[in-house]
Order: C-alpha cells, then sequence, then structure tokens
C-alpha cells in the first residue's frame, strides 16, 4: 500500500465520492455554525422546504457578537447583533440544532467551546463558516472554514463538495527560548514563507519543538496557519492530544476507550509518505516578534529594525510595505524595541 500522508488519511476515510481528479464529496463529522455566517444558508433551506440531515452532527454559538462588560444577564444592545442573535436562536429551534445561545452557562468563542467541551476527537473533519477552524488540527481533527453556499449544502446533506489541498510538512525542532511562545513561533514562520506561502496546502507540523508545547500552544500555531494561506494545519495526535480529549469526553466509555486509541494511534504520516512541499526550522533562532506591518508576513524580531524599502524587491511587495508604513506610521530602517505602543 501506497505511503499516506496524515492528511490524506483523513480526507480519504471521509470520501462519500470522488467527483473528478481534484474534488470529491467529504462527510463532515462536525459543523459549527455561528450567527454572522448561517442566516442565509438557513434562510435557502426555508425557499427550498428542505430540512437539516444529521441535526446532531451541527452545534451553534453566539460568538462574535457578545458583549465583553462583565455581567450577570449578557443583553446584547446593538439592535444588528442583537437580530443575528435571535434569528439564529430561531432557526437552531427550527431545525433541532444544539444552541450555545447568549446567556448558556457554556457559550464562549466557538473556537474554544468545541475541544473544550469534548467536540473535537482525532481524525475528524470539522467546518465552521470562520477561517479559524483550522485550530482543530492541534487535536489530529482536520479542520477549516467554508462559505454561506456550503454551509447550506453541509446543513442539507452533511457533506461538502471538496477541493483537494497540497501537503506541506514543517519541521520545527529545537527548544523555543525563554519568553517566546506559540505565537511567536508562527509569526516567525509565516515570515518566512510569506502570507500566501501556504495557499492551497494543508500544513502538517512536526519535531520536537512542536512535540514539546502544550496543546493550547498548538491551538494557536494552527490557529494561525491560515495567516500563511494555508487551508488546513495539523499535528499528528500524541499523547497530550489524547490525554486532552479523554479529559473532556465522557461519552467514550469503556466499551469505546481502546477502539479509540487504537484507531487516534495511526493518525501519523506513513514513513516514505510524499509532501509537495517542506520547511524545517530551529525554535532557538526564534525571537519575539513583531508585526511591524498590515499584513502577518510584514513580522521582524523584537531585537531586529523594521527593514528598509530598498530591501524589497520592486513590484508588489515593496509597493505593500510603503503602504504599511504609511498606515502604521513607523519608519523604514528603526529599532522596533523602544517603540512606543499606540
Amino acid at each position: 500500500m501506497k505511503p499516506k500522508t496524515l492528511y490524506r488519511k483523513i480526507v480519504d476515510s471521509h470520501t462519500v465520492a470522488t467527483l473528478d481528479e481534484h474534488n470529491l464529496l467529504l462527510f463532515c463529522d462536525l459543523h459549527l455554525m455561528n450567527e454572522y455566517t448561517s442566516p442565509q444558508a438557513f434562510a435557502g433551506l426555508y425557499e427550498q422546504g428542505r430540512h437539516v440531515s444529521m441535526p446532531g452532527h451541527n452545534v451553534a454559538v453566539v460568538s462574535h457578537i457578545i458583549p465583553t462588560h462583565p455581567t450577570r444577564i449578557r443583553v446584547i444592545h446593538d439592535t444588528a447583533s442583537a437580530l443575528q442573535a435571535s434569528n439564529l436562536k430561531k432557526n437552531c429551534d427550527h431545525f433541532h440544532i444544539p444552541l450555545f445561545d447568549t446567556n448558556d452557562a457554556l457559550q464562549g468563542i466557538e473556537h474554544v467551546v468545541a475541544p473544550e467541551h469534548g467536540m473535537i476527537r482525532p481524525g475528524m473533519v470539522v467546518i465552521c463558516g470562520d477561517s479559524h477552524t483550522t485550530t482543530y488540527g492541534a487535536l489530529g481533527a482536520l479542520g477549516f472554514g467554508i462559505g454561506t453556499t456550503d454551509v447550506e449544502h453541509v446543513l442539507a446533506t452533511q457533506t461538502l463538495v471538496y477541493r483537494l489541498a497540497k501537503d506541506m510538512r514543517i519541521c520545527i525542532d529545537g527548544t523555543l527560548p525563554l519568553g517566546t511562545t506559540a505565537k511567536d513561533l508562527v509569526l516567525a514562520v509565516v515570515g518566512h514563507i510569506g502570507a500566501q506561502g501556504a495557499r492551497g496546502y494543508v500544513v502538517e507540523y512536526c519535531g520536537t519543538a512542536i512535540d514539546a508545547l502544550s496543546i493550547e500552544a498548538r491551538f494557536t500555531l494552527c490557529n494561525m496557519t491560515l495567516e500563511a494561506g494555508a487551508r488546513g494545519a495539523l499535528v499528528a495526535p500524541d499523547q497530550k492530544a489524547t490525554d486532552y480529549v479523554m479529559a473532556r469526553a465522557p461519552d467514550i466509555t469503556s466499551e469505546h476507550h481502546d477502539a479509540a486509541l487504537a484507531t487516534w494511534q495511526g493518525l501519523h504520516s506513513d514513513l516514505g509518505c510524499t509532501f509537495d512541499a517542506e520547511y524545517r526550522f530551529d525554535a532557538s533562532d526564534v525571537s519575539p516578534q513583531v508585526t511591524w506591518g498590515t499584513s502577518p508576513d510584514q513580522v521582524a524580531a523584537i531585537d531586529e529594525r523594521i527593514p528598509g524599502l530598498d530591501e524589497f524587491p520592486e513590484g508588489p511587495t515593496r509597493r505593500s510595505a510603503e503602504q504599511a508604513l504609511h498606515y502604521t506610521r513607523l519608519q523604514a530602517g528603526s529599532a522596533l524595541e523602544g517603540t512606543p505602543v499606540q
């Protein structure tokens, strides 16, 4: 059998039908929804008289419009936002979809709620109308964002017409220096490969530096990999990931525990599998990072200087840097350390 990457293992195990060389019909284990990317999708279901095919595989969260002031009872005072929240509740009630509503005790940021309540397990395909769904790769699940039209299709069929991505492996060994975090690490990676450097790829992270990261740090790493244009990010599930999931998934009883572990142990890229692109980094070279511009790849270490415009090739990259410096009111060539926070 031909060796497979972790990405292809997950995709192949969820393929309902192959449509052509590049596209397939993908089954989605979990579909997360929020208040701002679902209204048009629900409207499409109403118009066509369709039902939600598998309500239990869908979960909704009032996530992006929650007031942040401390209060026992949350009240959304903004009229448009309040309408979004009430419409989400109406739609979820109608289609029997579980909802973490505005004042639900378990309500929170959707990409925190899902893993913290044990909804994300290794090997799953998880989708959401939000680009940061890549977060779930920290637990070995393939997560990615979709558009509103796709949301409607998933609600109606629990499947998605999916274009295959390419495979990229980023190996990071070494130890992060004191004072640096997973966010510094991923910013350094994005700064090196560029904001479009992983466009069209699903990135798998490996190496001793990745092994050493906490699950929460891996969430940050996978969450921000989309800033390099990636369609997904993955870390093969290890003992840390298994312990994290098992501690939050009481439904995985003794009857299913061993079977789950056996399945998860096979979720890794096979020896000898082929990646379309590969990078290697040393975590010990990473310093605290600062983005000096308006793109995540316009980044430098805190002890470095803002690049001069002549350091960029003539063309769009230089013009982008010039516009960014104009917007941030920073000077090319000036030191980052000591720059006052405005």
